[in-house]
């Protein structure tokens, strides 16, 4: 199956830049685009190079390494080979003018090197203008995330209780989910926009191991295999009678990630408590859901759930002790972690077609972390769920 950009996907995205670019700042002369997964997006290669934009000359992609390879992957209209900044002198002006650069993420020694060649009148954030188009996503876009929905919910529902053994370490479990996924098209890896944030695929552990501190912005814990490698699961925390599991999970299907929760009990009835706040957790998914319709604000969803929320759950309410996070869900699409964001600050209104991944957790003493996580596109009637629906503590 050819997974390549179809270029009337790719035109639609360039375009929908400029328009962006326009009417923020008309004043606008240049933005240049080094980011390889914002890259992939408006053109369908991801490779060494620079993605010029020109307010009165059109788009380029300069590429480094491997410009057969942009040829070959890419629908873009224009690609052309670079050894250094200095090359793209021979189609461009020295003087960029304004200039928009991704500077959540672009080094300062990348742009030193720029300014060797170019003259910058000014240099803005473009990272914003780029969030805010990826954001809402297309048709073309949606059939990725339902494919990965689909499978996703088959490891976690059907896979995951098979895998389950007394004895075996976080970490086997770990290694033992990676290859199940992988078997049924995850892509290797999951990508996150967070500054030096990395993982393979997501956050699991066994019973209190989930309440561990951990660096990670996320409502449940960790302890990893070491401080330098603090994920992954341990190799000494083994799996024994009673342990709740808790698997939170993204899978990547050709670039796009859904994002789903699960939680089991291994050969016994889970704590009281965990059961009760786990079925307040889909509860308050439930409620969260049908509040996702074109023209909501995230800020108001967040507040009118958080203020339905039983005294008992809000203790601990998206995180374990003072290690709580104040949101209730995120975008996802290329990175697990874009906007929209479901918290206080975020004012735009929903649009339909974005994707958010809800996520209403909690710690509990002695147990672990319980709660569920779903990933819905915004449509007229409320949440459409990608994958599969919330489920109870699954008794393994």
């Amino acid at each position: 199956m050819d997974h390549r950009l179809i270029k009337d996907e790719s035109d639609r995205r360039v375009a929908a830049l400029y328009k962006a670019l326009d009417a923020i700042d008309p004043g606008w002369d240049t933005a240049l685009v080094a980011n390889r997964i914002n890259q992939y997006y408006f053109t369908g290669t991801m490779q060494d190079g620079l993605l010029v934009i020109r307010r009165n000359g059109g788009a380029c992609l300069f590429v480094r390494r491997s410009y057969e390879r942009a040829v070959a992957e890419s629908p873009f209209g224009d690609i052309r080979p670079m050894r250094s900044y200095r090359d793209i002198l021979g189609a461009l002006s020295p003087d960029l003018g304004n200039t928009l650069v991704e500077t959540e993420c672009v080094p300062i020694a990348m742009m030193e090197r720029l300014k060797k060649y170019f003259r910058f009148a000014d240099v803005l954030p473009l990272d914003a203008v780029v969030t805010g188009l990826r954001s809402v996503k297309s048709d073309y876009e949606l059939s990725f995330f339902e494919e990965a929905g689909k499978r996703h919910n088959a490891i976690l529902t059907e896979i995951v209780p098979g895998l389950l053994r007394e004895g075996m370490s976080e970490a086997q479990l770990m290694a033992d989910m990676y290859r199940e996924m992988v078997r049924l098209g995850h892509q290797g890896l999951i990508r996150f926009s967070g500054f030096q944030s990395a993982m393979p695929i997501g956050m699991m552990g066994f019973g209190e191991s989930t309440l561990a501190p951990t660096s990670f912005d996320g409502p449940g814990g960790m302890r990893g295999m070491a401080p330098a490698v603090p994920f992954m699961g341990s190799n000494d925390r083994l799996l024994k009678k009673g342990d709740l599991v808790f698997m939170d999970m993204a899978f990547g299907y050709f670039g796009y990630h859904t994002d789903k929760t699960q939680v089991y009990s291994f050969r016994g009835r889970p704590d009281e408590k965990a059961v009760r706040m786990h079925e307040e957790c889909m509860r308050v998914q439930r409620r969260t859901a049908d509040m996702l319709r074109p023209g909501a604000i995230p800020s108001e969803i967040y507040d009118t759930i958080v203020s339905g929320i039983s005294e008992e759950l809000m203790e601990n309410f998206m995180g374990y002790g003072n290690r709580r996070v104040q949101f209730l869900g995120h975008g996802i699409g290329l990175y697990v972690d874009e906007y929209p964001v479901i918290a206080r600050g975020f004012d735009a209104p929903l649009e339909k077609g974005m994707v958010v991944a809800l996520e209403p957790k909690t710690g509990v003493a002695g147990a672990g972390t319980v709660g569920v996580e779903e990933t819905y596109v915004v449509a007229d009637e409320g949440g459409r769920c990608l994958t599969g629906g919330q489920r109870g503590i699954l008794e393994v």
